[in-house]
Protein backbone atom coordinates (compact mmCIF):
# COMPACT_ATOMS: atom_id res chain seq x y z
CA UNK A 1 0.00 0.00 0.00
CA UNK A 2 1.38 3.44 -0.82
CA UNK A 3 2.19 5.69 2.13
CA UNK A 4 -0.32 8.18 0.70
CA UNK A 5 -3.18 5.82 1.46
CA UNK A 6 -1.67 4.53 4.68
CA UNK A 7 -1.71 7.16 7.43
CA UNK A 8 -0.91 4.53 10.04
CA UNK A 9 2.85 4.71 9.58
CA UNK A 10 2.96 7.55 12.08
CA UNK A 11 5.88 7.62 14.50
CA UNK A 12 4.48 7.36 18.02
CA UNK A 13 6.51 7.89 21.21
CA UNK A 14 5.09 6.47 24.44
CA UNK A 15 6.37 7.14 27.96
CA UNK A 16 5.69 4.70 30.79
CA UNK A 17 5.56 2.06 28.06
CA UNK A 18 6.80 -0.92 30.10
CA UNK A 19 3.44 -1.82 31.66
CA UNK A 20 -0.26 -1.01 31.92
CA UNK A 21 -1.81 1.46 29.49
CA UNK A 22 1.55 2.30 27.90
CA UNK A 23 2.32 -1.32 27.06
CA UNK A 24 -1.25 -2.01 25.88
CA UNK A 25 -1.08 1.03 23.60
CA UNK A 26 2.27 -0.11 22.20
CA UNK A 27 0.86 -3.58 21.44
CA UNK A 28 -2.25 -2.20 19.71
CA UNK A 29 -0.42 0.41 17.64
CA UNK A 30 2.36 -2.07 16.82
CA UNK A 31 -0.18 -4.47 15.32
CA UNK A 32 -1.57 -1.70 13.13
CA UNK A 33 1.58 -0.45 11.45
CA UNK A 34 2.58 2.54 13.54
CA UNK A 35 6.31 2.99 14.15
CA UNK A 36 7.00 3.07 17.87
CA UNK A 37 9.60 4.41 20.26
CA UNK A 38 8.94 3.10 23.75
CA UNK A 39 10.35 4.85 26.79
CA UNK A 40 10.41 3.80 30.47
CA UNK A 41 12.87 3.22 33.29
CA UNK A 42 12.74 -0.59 33.16
CA UNK A 43 14.92 -1.36 30.14
CA UNK A 44 14.48 -5.14 30.46
CA UNK A 45 10.67 -4.89 30.35
CA UNK A 46 10.90 -2.52 27.37
CA UNK A 47 13.23 -4.81 25.42
CA UNK A 48 10.89 -7.77 25.98
CA UNK A 49 7.93 -5.70 24.75
CA UNK A 50 9.84 -4.54 21.65
CA UNK A 51 10.78 -8.16 20.87
CA UNK A 52 7.11 -9.17 21.21
CA UNK A 53 5.93 -6.36 18.89
CA UNK A 54 8.62 -7.15 16.30
CA UNK A 55 7.75 -10.86 16.40
CA UNK A 56 4.26 -9.88 15.23
CA UNK A 57 5.68 -7.80 12.38
CA UNK A 58 5.56 -4.43 14.12
CA UNK A 59 8.18 -1.65 14.14
CA UNK A 60 9.43 -0.67 17.60
CA UNK A 61 12.50 0.65 19.39
CA UNK A 62 13.10 1.01 23.12
CA UNK A 63 14.84 3.76 25.05
CA UNK A 64 15.57 3.67 28.79
CA UNK A 65 14.53 7.01 30.29
CA UNK A 66 13.00 8.69 33.32
CA UNK A 67 10.44 11.42 32.56
CA UNK A 68 11.53 13.30 35.69
CA UNK A 69 14.84 14.08 33.97
CA UNK A 70 14.57 16.67 31.19
CA UNK A 71 17.85 15.45 29.64
CA UNK A 72 16.40 11.92 29.41
CA UNK A 73 13.28 13.14 27.63
CA UNK A 74 15.31 15.26 25.18
CA UNK A 75 17.51 12.22 24.48
CA UNK A 76 14.40 10.05 23.98
CA UNK A 77 13.06 12.44 21.33
CA UNK A 78 16.48 12.83 19.71
CA UNK A 79 16.73 9.03 19.48
CA UNK A 80 13.30 8.85 17.78
CA UNK A 81 14.37 11.50 15.26
CA UNK A 82 17.59 9.65 14.62
CA UNK A 83 15.75 6.39 13.89
CA UNK A 84 12.59 7.59 12.12
CA UNK A 85 13.42 11.19 11.10
CA UNK A 86 10.14 12.53 12.54
CA UNK A 87 7.84 12.50 15.57
CA UNK A 88 4.12 12.41 14.86
CA UNK A 89 2.67 11.63 18.29
CA UNK A 90 3.90 11.77 21.88
CA UNK A 91 1.81 9.84 24.40
CA UNK A 92 2.62 11.30 27.83
CA UNK A 93 1.52 8.22 29.75
CA UNK A 94 4.03 7.79 32.60
CA UNK A 95 2.23 8.27 35.92
CA UNK A 96 2.20 7.26 39.58
CA UNK A 97 -0.63 7.15 42.10
CA UNK A 98 0.46 6.65 45.73
CA UNK A 99 -2.77 7.51 47.56
CA UNK A 100 -3.00 8.70 51.16
CA UNK A 101 -4.85 11.22 53.29
CA UNK A 102 -3.16 14.60 53.48
CA UNK A 103 -2.80 14.27 57.27
CA UNK A 104 -0.60 11.21 56.71
CA UNK A 105 1.91 13.86 55.56
CA UNK A 106 3.59 11.68 52.93
CA UNK A 107 5.42 14.67 51.48
CA UNK A 108 7.96 12.54 49.57
CA UNK A 109 5.08 10.78 47.79
CA UNK A 110 3.44 14.12 46.99
CA UNK A 111 6.68 15.33 45.45
CA UNK A 112 7.13 12.10 43.51
CA UNK A 113 3.65 12.51 41.99
CA UNK A 114 4.34 16.13 41.09
CA UNK A 115 7.65 15.15 39.49
CA UNK A 116 6.27 12.30 37.36
CA UNK A 117 2.68 13.37 36.67
CA UNK A 118 3.21 17.11 36.09
CA UNK A 119 6.90 17.70 35.47
CA UNK A 120 7.11 14.56 33.31
CA UNK A 121 4.34 15.85 31.03
CA UNK A 122 5.96 19.29 30.82
CA UNK A 123 9.31 17.69 29.93
CA UNK A 124 7.58 15.78 27.12
CA UNK A 125 6.03 18.97 25.80
CA UNK A 126 9.36 20.82 26.01
CA UNK A 127 11.14 18.07 24.07
CA UNK A 128 8.66 17.57 21.20
CA UNK A 129 7.09 20.98 20.68
CA UNK A 130 9.99 22.50 18.69
CA UNK A 131 10.10 19.36 16.51
CA UNK A 132 6.37 19.44 15.82
CA UNK A 133 6.41 23.20 15.16
CA UNK A 134 9.18 22.71 12.61
CA UNK A 135 7.31 19.79 10.96
CA UNK A 136 4.09 21.84 11.08
CA UNK A 137 2.33 18.72 12.34
CA UNK A 138 2.08 16.53 15.42
CA UNK A 139 -0.08 15.44 18.30
CA UNK A 140 0.42 15.39 22.06
CA UNK A 141 -1.74 12.89 23.93
CA UNK A 142 -1.67 13.46 27.68
CA UNK A 143 -3.05 10.90 30.11
CA UNK A 144 -5.18 12.46 32.82
CA UNK A 145 -7.75 10.50 34.85
CA UNK A 146 -11.29 10.69 36.12
CA UNK A 147 -9.29 12.11 39.04
CA UNK A 148 -8.64 15.09 36.76
CA UNK A 149 -12.41 15.77 36.77
CA UNK A 150 -13.44 15.03 40.36
CA UNK A 151 -11.62 14.81 43.70
CA UNK A 152 -11.96 12.12 46.37
CA UNK A 153 -10.37 11.54 49.80
CA UNK A 154 -6.83 10.06 49.79
CA UNK A 155 -6.45 11.32 46.21
CA UNK A 156 -6.09 15.08 46.78
CA UNK A 157 -2.53 15.39 45.44
CA UNK A 158 -2.99 12.77 42.70
CA UNK A 159 -6.12 14.60 41.52
CA UNK A 160 -4.26 17.91 41.69
CA UNK A 161 -1.62 16.52 39.32
CA UNK A 162 -4.31 15.28 36.92
CA UNK A 163 -6.22 18.59 37.04
CA UNK A 164 -2.85 20.15 36.19
CA UNK A 165 -2.47 17.85 33.18
CA UNK A 166 -5.88 19.05 31.97
CA UNK A 167 -5.01 22.71 32.47
CA UNK A 168 -1.60 22.42 30.79
CA UNK A 169 -3.13 20.52 27.86
CA UNK A 170 -5.89 23.09 27.35
CA UNK A 171 -3.41 25.97 27.49
CA UNK A 172 -1.18 24.19 24.99
CA UNK A 173 -4.16 23.48 22.69
CA UNK A 174 -5.09 27.17 22.65
CA UNK A 175 -1.51 28.26 21.98
CA UNK A 176 -0.40 25.84 19.25
CA UNK A 177 -3.36 26.27 16.91
CA UNK A 178 -3.49 25.08 13.32
CA UNK A 179 -0.95 22.32 12.94
CA UNK A 180 -0.59 20.54 16.28
CA UNK A 181 -3.31 18.52 18.00
CA UNK A 182 -3.64 18.16 21.78
CA UNK A 183 -5.66 15.32 23.28
CA UNK A 184 -6.44 14.46 26.90
CA UNK A 185 -7.47 10.89 27.70
CA UNK A 186 -9.00 10.35 31.15
CA UNK A 187 -9.24 6.69 32.18
CA UNK A 188 -11.58 5.53 34.90
CA UNK A 189 -10.54 2.52 36.94
CA UNK A 190 -8.13 0.54 34.75
CA UNK A 191 -6.06 -2.54 35.54
CA UNK A 192 -2.51 -1.30 36.08
CA UNK A 193 0.33 -1.24 38.57
CA UNK A 194 -0.70 2.20 39.82
CA UNK A 195 -2.46 0.85 42.90
CA UNK A 196 0.68 -1.00 43.95
CA UNK A 197 2.47 2.33 44.43
CA UNK A 198 0.23 3.10 47.43
CA UNK A 199 2.15 2.58 50.67
CA UNK A 200 -0.76 3.55 52.93
CA UNK A 201 -2.59 0.34 54.06
CA UNK A 202 -6.05 1.93 54.45
CA UNK A 203 -5.86 3.61 51.06
CA UNK A 204 -4.61 0.36 49.51
CA UNK A 205 -7.57 -1.60 50.90
CA UNK A 206 -10.04 1.02 49.63
CA UNK A 207 -8.32 0.91 46.24
CA UNK A 208 -8.70 -2.89 45.97
CA UNK A 209 -12.43 -2.48 46.56
CA UNK A 210 -12.60 0.39 44.06
CA UNK A 211 -10.75 -1.67 41.42
CA UNK A 212 -13.13 -4.63 41.31
CA UNK A 213 -14.82 -3.16 38.22
CA UNK A 214 -11.55 -2.22 36.48
CA UNK A 215 -11.41 -2.34 32.68
CA UNK A 216 -8.43 -3.66 30.72
CA UNK A 217 -5.73 -1.19 29.62
CA UNK A 218 -6.50 -2.22 26.02
CA UNK A 219 -9.74 -0.19 26.35
CA UNK A 220 -7.68 2.95 26.88
CA UNK A 221 -5.31 1.97 24.07
CA UNK A 222 -8.33 1.88 21.71
CA UNK A 223 -9.29 5.42 22.72
CA UNK A 224 -5.73 6.61 22.09
CA UNK A 225 -5.72 4.98 18.65
CA UNK A 226 -9.09 6.59 17.85
CA UNK A 227 -7.72 10.04 18.65
CA UNK A 228 -4.60 9.48 16.53
CA UNK A 229 -6.57 8.16 13.54
CA UNK A 230 -8.79 11.20 13.05
CA UNK A 231 -8.04 13.42 10.03
CA UNK A 232 -5.40 16.11 10.62
CA UNK A 233 -8.05 18.84 10.89
CA UNK A 234 -9.93 16.95 13.65
CA UNK A 235 -8.65 17.25 17.21
CA UNK A 236 -10.28 14.93 19.72
CA UNK A 237 -9.67 17.19 22.70
CA UNK A 238 -10.98 15.01 25.51
CA UNK A 239 -12.09 11.44 26.07
CA UNK A 240 -13.25 9.93 29.36
CA UNK A 241 -13.28 6.12 29.38
CA UNK A 242 -14.91 4.39 32.35
CA UNK A 243 -15.94 0.87 33.31
CA UNK A 244 -19.69 0.63 32.59
CA UNK A 245 -20.23 -0.40 36.22
CA UNK A 246 -18.26 2.49 37.72
CA UNK A 247 -20.20 4.95 39.91
CA UNK A 248 -17.24 7.36 39.83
Amino acid sequence: MSSHHHPLQKVVLITGASSGIGAATARLLGRHGYRLVLGARRADRLKALVAEIRSEGGAAESFAMDVRRLDDVHAFVAFALDVYKRVDVLVNNAGVMPLSRLDALKVDEWNHMIDVNIRGVLHGIAAVLPVMQEQRSGQLINLSSIGGHAVSPTAAVYCATKFAVGAISEGLRQEVGGDIRVTVISPGVTESELAETTSDPLAREAMRDFRRVAIAPSAIASAIRFAIDQPADVDVSEIIVRPTASPY
